[in-house]
């Protein structure tokens, strides 16, 4: 029998989804990328159709084995990994949605988060556990659907490995389920007294499986070939272990919209003090790994704003350029809290503020300043994880995602760290978890060990910063946050 050449990762995001083709070595040999839409009927209400991201991910998955010239014969698995917390329900005999999927952005349930808080749950109106209550609530497919044991319920995940097996498997993994507030920590599955509280029956929801084992098998029809279903982790667990922090007290930094951080907290259970919240990292065998997980709200969007709001750079690319045609900020500083601030403040009222401008100042001034406050924000972020960590403070950080390729912000972030920052030869850290992941489950590769061999760095960044300039540079932003605090107040 020849050997399988490729894993396949299927990355659903939120603006869009993208399918990567690994060979044996871990080396991209095909990818493809398609966006995906949105739709706002009301303010705070996002909707997504899940019907188009079905199909747009069959079309990336076709081009990316097209560029490869391969075809689903030569698949080893599939992985998948994507946005944790958007609600789908869907018919099975049908095999179509029962309404638009409600986006993990959607705020339509936060005043019955706020009750559900009054009550002693634990309830956040950007997860999925409200926006699934609110279509049994309000749409009566759904509701109706349910009753009869024709409807499905879960997360877009589940959606799609529902759509890749012809309805054979209706599952999630457990780093999924942890980011739904339906999952109970304690008894390791879905939260029976939750789901009592919004009328969710179990029957409808996914089964929670392993990180890494075989679900099933794709229709035979959609690549050429039934390919095993492999693969399963939410995107920043994936990019945990594309990034192989595998070890306690490992952490990593994606850099999309927001900064998402994460640290590996091993086998037990971790809980924060400092605004960072505990989820499944993976699920490994019969044992569960968890993570604590911090967030920069306002990253990448931050960078993008220089483009599009301020229009003074012509492309986010060129934002590292244009910040080293100065030598410092020239005074300029900025707090970039443009929809509030995350960990560990949880600050919602919070608003972007750019200070210190005079008449010397240039574009180059406030897009250093700019990049510069997203590393500050960062370091915040990891300092709160770094405090509750069981291992002590990270030794290195990894970091991946779009503005990770920004050479100017990785540097800053060491300098301010006082510690090297790694950046993978493979900025897609979550869709090479998600290959991994799926790629051991079948002995593609054999074990963790011959990923660690495979695993290529792509640069590192060595801190160059005095140890008393990087403290003055932190206290001071310490202040500057402060003081943008009590102006939101």
């Amino acid at each position: 029998m020849t050997r399988s050449k490729f894993v396949l990762a299927i990355d659903e995001g939120t603006t869009g989804v993208r399918a990567l083709l690994f060979d044996e070595n871990g080396r991209v040999a095909g990818r493809a990328y398609r966006e995906v839409g949105a739709s706002y009927p009301r303010v705070g209400w996002v909707e997504q159709d899940a019907q188009s991201i079905w199909e747009r991910t069959v079309e990336v998955a076709r081009s990316a084995l097209a560029g490869a010239g391969a075809a689903g014969r030569d698949l080893a698995a599939i992985g998948v990994t994507g946005q944790r917390s958007t609600a789908v329900a869907w018919s099975r005999t049908t095999g179509r949605p029962l309404h638009a999927a409600l986006s993990w952005q959607d705020l339509r349930t936060t005043e019955r988060c706020a009750e559900l808080a009054a009550e002693g749950h634990i309830a956040e109106p950007l997860t999925a556990a409200t926006k699934l209550e609110w279509m049994m609530r309000n749409v009566e497919a759904v509701r109706t659907g349910v009753e009869r044991g024709d409807a499905l319920l879960g997360t877009l995940e589940s959606w799609l490995l529902w759509k890749l097996s012809r309805g054979a498997v209706h599952v999630t993994d457990a780093s999924f389920a942890s980011a739904t507030c339906l999952f109970d920590f304690f008894g390791t599955g879905w939260s029976e007294a939750l789901l009592g509280v919004l009328g969710l029956p179990e029957r409808a929801l996914p089964e929670i499986r392993r990180s890494s084992e075989r679900y099933g098998e794709t229709e035979a029809g959609l690549f050429g070939a039934a390919v095993p279903i492999a693969g399963l982790a939410g995107d920043q667990q994936a990019a945990m272990f594309g990034q192989l922090c595998v070890d306690p007290g490992t952490v990593k930094i994606s850099y999309g919209t927001s900064a998402m951080a994460d640290l590996n907290a091993g086998t037990s259970l971790q809980f924060s003090s400092n605004g960072a919240f505990p989820m499944v990292l993976w699920k490994l065998g019969e044992e569960l790994h968890y993570c604590l997980e911090g967030v920069a709200i306002t990253a990448g969007a931050a960078i993008q704003w220089l483009r599009d709001g301020l229009g003074i750079v012509d492309s986010v690319g060129d934002t590292d350029a244009v910040a080293r045609q100065v030598p410092d900020s020239g005074g300029v500083w900025a707090v970039p809290a443009f929809q509030g601030l995350g960990t560990p403040h949880l600050d919602r009222a919070a608003r972007a503020t750019i200070g210190g401008l005079s008449r010397g100042s240039t574009r180059a001034h406030v897009v250093r300043a700019v990049l510069e406050g997203v590393a500050l924000r960062c370091a915040e972020v990891f300092d709160a994880l770094a405090a509750d960590s069981p291992s002590g403070r990270p030794s290195v950080l990894r970091v991946d995602g779009g503005a990770a390729q920004n050479d100017f912000l990785l540097q800053f972030q060491s300098d301010i760290l006082g510690i090297p920052v790694e950046r993978p030869a493979t900025l897609e850290a979550a869709a090479s978890g998600a290959a991994y992941l799926a790629g051991l489950a079948v002995g593609f590769w054999p074990d963790v060990e011959s990923l660690q061999k495979i695993w290529q760095l792509g640069a590192r960044f060595e801190p160059r910063m005095s140890a008393a300039e990087r403290e003055d540079r932190r206290q001071s932003f310490h202040k500057r946050v402060a003081a943008v605090r009590e102006v939101a107040s």
